[in-house]
C-alpha cells in the first residue's frame, strides 16, 4: 500500500524516513521485541518516524504510545489507512493513537506477500469468533470475516501471472472462511468451496493450507486434498493439549478423540502426508499427569513435527482465573521435552521417505553456495545452488 503511495521500501537495517513495526501479541515475547526494535531505530535514525501496528497496537495502544520514540499507533482498522496518517505526522509531537473498539472493526482487506516469487502467502480470512481461554486474538483482530471466492480467484490469477508457483492460504481461523466482510454469512460459501475453486486455477502448481482447526477440517476437505494434484499432502492442525480436561479449560471445540480421527483419516488416504501440530505447555492447571497424557498422545500419533508454545499470561483472558499456575521453569522443561519429541518425529518422517522420488520446489535464495526447497510433503531439501532450478519444480530423489 505504501509503495503504491509513492514510498520506496528499504531493508530494516538501512536508514529510512519511516519504520513500520507490525506486532503480534500471542506471546509476551512480542511486546518485549517491539520495545527493543524501537530502541534500535532510535539509536540509528532518531529523526525517523516510528509507526506501530498489529495486535499489540490494538490491545494496548496507550502502553505503546508511551514507549520513547513511537510517533503513531494504528489499530486493527486504521492500519489500512497508513499512508494518509504518515503524511500528517510531525516528528516531536506526542505519539498519536488512531484506534477504535474492536467490536466496530469490519471489512476485509486482502493481502499477499511477493518478497519471494516462489511461494506467496495469500490472506483469505481475518478475525475469529472462538473464545479460547488463553487467546487475545478475537480482542485484537475482531470477528471472523472473509474475502469472496471471486476475489480470491482474481488474486490467484494475478499471482500466477507474476510467476508464483505456490500459494499458502492464510487466515486467523482459516476453516471459518465464508463469512462476509461484515462478519455475517454471505452466499453460503465455505472453505471447501474455496479449495475446489482454487484447484481449477491455471498457472499455480501448488497450494498449502497454512493452519486449520481440527473441528473445521472436514472429511470432504481431506478426501479432496488426497485426490488433488495441486493441494499438497501437508496439513497443520492445532491441538494445544492432548488432555481432554485441559482442552475443556482452554475452551477448545473438540476432544482428543476427534483429533486422532482426523490424523487417522489423513494417513489412511495419504500415508506420505506431513502433519504439523501446535501445542501449548504449562497451561494453568496442567499437572504432570496431564502433560504426560499430552506427550504420550503426541508420541502415539502419526504426525511429522510440532510447534511448541510455552503458555504465557495475557491480560483480559479467562485463563488468568484458572489455578494452580504452573511454575515457569516447569513450563520450560515441558517445552524442551516436546521439542525433542518433535525433532525425533521429523527425523523419523524424513527417513520413511529416503530413496523416494518427490517433487521439490526450489527457492531462489543463495546461502553460502546452497539453495533450499520443499517436497510436496514438506521435507526440506538443501543442495548446491543452481540458478536454473530457482522457482522450478524438480523431480528429486530423497
Amino acid at each position: 500500500m505504501l509503495e503504491k503511495d509513492g514510498f520506496e521500501k528499504k531493508e530494516f537495517d538501512d536508514t529510512a524516513d519511516v519504520y513500520v513495526i507490525n506486532t503480534c501479541s500471542v506471546t509476551d515475547n512480542a511486546d518485549k521485541e517491539c520495545r527493543q526494535l524501537v530502541r534500535r531505530i532510535q539509536r540509528r535514525a532518531p529523526e525517523s518516524m516510528v509507526v506501530i501496528t498489529g495486535c499489540y497496537a490494538q490491545l494496548k495502544p496507550k502502553e505503546i504510545s508511551e514507549i520513547p520514540g513511537v510517533d503513531l499507533v494504528l489499530g486493527a482498522a486504521e492500519k489500512f489507512n497508513i499512508g494518509s496518517h504518515i503524511r500528517e505526522l510531525v516528528k516531536g509531537d506526542s505519539a498519536k493513537i488512531s484506534s477504535c473498539d474492536i467490536e466496530e472493526v469490519s471489512g476485509f482487506n486482502a493481502s499477499y506477500s511477493l518478497n519471494d516469487r516462489t511461494r506467496t502467502f495469500l490472506k483469505v480470512q481475518d478475525g475469529c469468533d472462538y473464545t479460547c481461554s488463553f487467546c487475545t486474538i478475537p480482542m485484537a483482530r475482531g470477528k471472523s470475516r472473509s474475502d469472496s471466492i471471486e476475489n480470491v480467484l482474481r488474486h490467484a490469477h494475478d499471482l500466477a501471472t507474476s510467476g508464483v508457483k505456490e500459494i499458502v492460504l492464510t487466515g486467523v481461523n482459516l476453516g471459518d472462511f465464508g463469512k462476509g466482510p461484515d462478519g455475517n454469512k454471505k452466499n453460503e460459501e465455505d472453505f471447501f468451496d474455496l479449495v475446489k475453486a482454487l484447484d481449477k486455477v491455471e498457472g499455480i502448481d501448488r497450494y498449502r493450507i497454512s493452519s486449520i482447526e481440527p473441528n473445521l477440517l472436514t472429511n470432504d476437505i481431506i478426501e479432496f486434498v488426497a485426490n488433488s494434484d495441486k493441494f499438497m499432502p501437508h496439513f497443520h492442525i492445532p491441538l494445544q493439549s492432548g488432555s481432554n480436561k485441559i482442552l475443556g479449560l482452554m475452551r477448545r471445540r473438540y476432544k482428543r478423540e476427534l483429533y486422532a480421527d482426523r490424523v487417522g483419516l489423513i494417513k489412511q488416504l495419504m500415508p506420505h502426508c506431513a502433519i504439523g501440530v501446535d501445542v501449548i505447555v504449562g497451561f494453568p492447571g496442567e499437572t504432570e499427569e496431564e502433560f504426560k497424557e499430552t506427550f504420550d498422545f503426541l508420541h502415539s500419533l502419526d504426525v511429522s513435527y510440532l510447534h511448541v508454545f510455552t503458555y504465557s499470561e495475557r491480560a483480559n483472558t479467562q485463563a488468568l482465573q484458572i489455578t494452580p499456575v504452573v511454575p515457569v521453569n516447569v513450563r520450560n522443561d515441558r517445552n524442551k521435552s516436546l521439542r525433542n519429541l518433535s525433532y525425533m518425529k521429523m527425523q523419523y518422517f524424513t527417513a520413511q521417505h529416503a530413496g523416494e522420488n518427490r517433487k521439490v520446489l526450489f527457492e531462489g535464495h543463495e546461502k553460502e553456495g546452497m539453495m533450499e526447497g520443499y517436497t510436496d510433503n514438506y521435507i526440506r531439501i538443501t543442495t548446491p545452488f543452481r540458478q536454473e532450478w530457482a522457482n522450478q519444480v524438480i523431480d528429486w530423489k530423497i
